[in-house]
């Protein structure tokens, strides 16, 4: 409720929108009731953050606050959402859509940058809810989002059972007349807002980054590297490229990010996590940690404790860098780069077993 004033006999009330209601008194010295009471502001919800460009990005709370990014971009009150994370995200997409007065057929398109589970397990039970939305989807992962099982199965081989209940969830399939492949370099409307989907292979070969003309922007999912504000410094953001498995390819990768430099992007959607900028500078450091990953792992002997040996050397590696990014607390960032680290030293392993066969 707003501040209360009272002078002369006379009581005002003030709403959050500077208008008063009168609280006066009646003959017999009570007082009347307001001409009106005024209902509090609505509070904004906290997982939500508003960008230029009529573009929202949502934590969706997978793994810790600040880990996990759907956005949702409007236009003309149409919308679109890149990126669903797992199943427990759906609840905070939905109240997203709700607080913005975006009615659940107002959504046109749900786009999973790739068919990981941090990006499009939830994509299933999201598009139940979304009755006019079209899923738009990389043409390699198609078939996983009309028939997620081998998707689940997979995940479930390196998570095990307690764990995808707890982080996922069961996987729900998406009608096959509602999945649409997108061909690369195709461009796709929402509300006359042209999209433009590349193949960005490289973190995965069912992967496609969206190129935003409006906000002049990419949603590269994982393409352009990880960036938490606990890496941040006086210097600004800092990535860190992810290779967790199992189709990391150093070559397509470093193609995919000079693919995405070519249009001269003024900002990057990351989903893990959020709005970046100073675009050339972080992709230097991004290819340069690229090329420092691999010489690191293609130089580890043969030996059964090589995992430990290329997690040791991914840590050395972003050690050195965020020291001289200018952070002051260097191991408390390792520390929260610590899942991060474990599934790309997982992902050079792959990557190195299929190089030797």
């Amino acid at each position: 409720m707003g501040a209360v004033r009272e002078h002369a006999g006379l009581i005002r009330r003030i709403d959050g929108h500077g208008r008063d209601g009168a609280l006066r008194h009646n003959h017999q010295g009570r007082l009347d009731l307001p001409f009106f009471l005024p209902a509090p502001p609505p509070m904004p919800l906290p997982f939500v953050q508003a960008l230029p460009h009529g573009i929202h990005v949502i934590d969706t709370g997978f793994h810790r606050p600040l880990f996990d990014a759907a956005y949702l971009i409007v236009e003309n009150g149409r919308a679109a959402i890149v990126d669903s994370g797992t199943n427990f995200a759906v609840p905070r997409i939905l109240a997203a859509l709700d607080d913005l007065g975006l009615a659940r057929d107002a959504v046109d398109f749900v786009i999973p940058t790739h068919v990981h589970l941090d990006h499009a397990g939830g994509c299933g039970l999201l598009m139940q809810e979304l009755p006019r939305a079209t899923l738009l989807v990389h043409p390699r992962g198609a078939r996983h989002m009309i028939d997620p099982q081998a998707l689940y199965q997979g995940a479930l081989a390196v998570y095990g059972q307690a764990t995808m209940d707890r982080e996922y969830g069961a996987l729900v399939p998406v009608p096959a007349e509602r999945v649409r492949s997108v061909a690369d370099d195709e461009v796709i409307a929402l509300a006359g807002r042209p999209l433009r989907f590349i193949d960005t292979p490289g973190h995965a070969r069912h992967h496609h980054g969206i190129w935003d003309a409006r906000s002049a922007g990419w949603f590269t999912g994982d393409t352009f590297g990880l960036s938490y504000r606990e890496t941040d410094s006086v210097a600004g953001a800092w990535v860190m490229p992810t290779s967790s498995p199992v189709q990391f390819e150093p070559g397509p990768l470093r193609k995919s990010i000079e693919r995405l430099l070519a249009t001269g992007p003024q900002r990057m959607y990351l989903t893990h996590y959020g709005m970046v900028e100073d675009v050339p500078r972080l992709a230097a450091g991004l290819l340069a940690q690229v090329d420092a990953m691999v010489a690191m792992a293609q130089a580890l002997p043969a030996s059964p404790d090589r995992h430990a040996q290329l997690k040791a050397g991914l840590q050395a590696i972003a050690r050195i860098q965020l020291q001289q990014h200018g952070l002051a607390d260097v191991e408390g960032a390792l520390h929260s780069l610590a899942l991060d680290i474990e599934l790309n030293a997982q992902g050079l392993g792959v990557w190195l077993d299929r190089a030797e066969r």
